[in-house]
């Protein structure tokens, strides 16, 4: 392997306004990072050590209690734990369904009924999520019927009011996405799977439920893998409009305490927790329903 020379000498990008050296050959950028990585890897080993240790880490902060509430630190990130969870768990029954729906109407020859499934992807795919959230929580009951409205505004306890909105937000916004997976999925089937349930006597929906939608959710499950995933990492945008999830907690503990490092350092264990039990089941469903030598079988 050649050996990397630099010109003492500034020549060539340097004199337009480059900063740096030019070699004598091509060096693909790659190989660069990669060399300069290797060399440096013990300097960058002490700094992140030094950087570590610089740090005063006090992880007994957890058991202390907090300034109200009667409970502990932990018992605030366990409590936030506890609300992304079922956050979470809800919406994505909402993104499931809604989503499934709509990828079959994007499917089906009908124009109309297509159109709708479209209309309904470019809608909630194309708003910011944190547009959402806001929309879901402070217009949306505005356009209520009068005496719903009220109710939900008036009655209800703050809390389930900020869970209720931000389920619905996350569970819709996530059905979008979950729509084109669905569509993607029953589209990459092949068309005799279709011919051959209607050529059966089956109806429509009877090929989609007994025939299409089972093959098809057996090619996406990894993609759809990817999207519960993201469901949860967007949870933490509920904290923005009020609910207290883990992501709040973090930020009152951080308030209180002053211990930023141990809040998010905890929250991230938490997101990683909840993550990881989603990929070890899906994989599970995953071994569970593929068919040796057909779809979704590897």
């Amino acid at each position: 392997m050649p050996t990397l020379q630099i010109d003492d000498e500034p020549m060539g990008r340097q004199d337009a306004g480059w900063p740096f050296p030019t070699p004598h050959f091509f060096v693909n950028p790659r190989e660069a990072a990669a060399h300069w990585i290797i060399s440096h890897q013990g300097g960058l080993s002490i700094l992140l050590r030094e950087f570590a240790m610089s740090i005063d880490w006090n992880w007994g902060i957890f058991l202390q209690p907090a300034p109200f509430g009667n409970t502990t630190y932990f018992g605030w990130i366990w409590s936030g734990f506890q609300v992304t969870v079922a956050l979470s768990l809800c919406a994505w029954v909402i993104a499931f369904f809604v989503g499934s729906l709509f990828g079959i109407l994007r499917t089906v020859p009908n124009r109309i009924l297509s159109t709708i499934g479209a209309t309904y992807v470019e809608l909630f795919r194309n708003v910011p999520l944190i547009v959402q959230f806001f929309t879901w929580y402070l217009v949306v009951p505005e356009l209520l019927p009068a005496n719903l409205g009220m109710w939900f505004k008036s009655e209800l306890d703050p809390n389930i009011q900020f869970f209720l909105s931000s389920m619905m937000c996350l569970g819709l916004f996530t059905a979008a996405r979950v729509c084109e997976q669905v569509r993607a999925g029953i589209q990459s089937l092949p068309r005799g799977q279709k011919a051959a349930g209607l050529a059966m006597g089956l109806t429509l929906p009877q090929t989609y439920r007994y025939v299409l939608l089972p093959n098809a959710y057996r090619v996406i499950i990894p993609p759809m893998t990817s999207e519960m995933l993201n469901l949860v990492k967007n949870s933490a945008i509920a904290s923005t409009i009020g609910l207290v999830d883990m992501a709040a907690q973090a930020g009152k503990l951080l308030d209180y305490s002053a211990h930023a490092y141990e809040s998010f350092t905890a929250i991230t264990l938490g997101y990683v927790l909840i993550n990881a039990v989603i990929m070890l089941l899906m994989r599970l469903v995953e071994k569970k329903v593929q068919l040796p030598g057909n779809l979704g079988s590897k």
